[in-house]
């Protein structure tokens, strides 16, 4: 379990730190900036932590 863990916030880590998907695109003319790098990182984290709830809720054994 603690190896699977390890990956798992391993793979939360490099998400997070990669500044890439949380830069905001250049707005072009008079456009708002473009923020989807920011919002596929919001929905990643979200899905991580419902995935780790389902995971915790169901097919943990204790």
């Amino acid at each position: 379990m603690s190896k699977k863990l390890a990956g798992v916030l391993s793979a939360c880590g490099s998400v997070l730190l990669s500044a890439s998907l949380a830069m905001a695109n250049a707005p072009s003319g008079d456009h708002p900036p473009d923020y989807s790098g920011v919002t596929g990182l919001y929905y990643t984290i979200i899905g991580l932590i419902l995935a780790y709830g389902v995971y915790d809720t169901f097919l943990k054994k204790s």
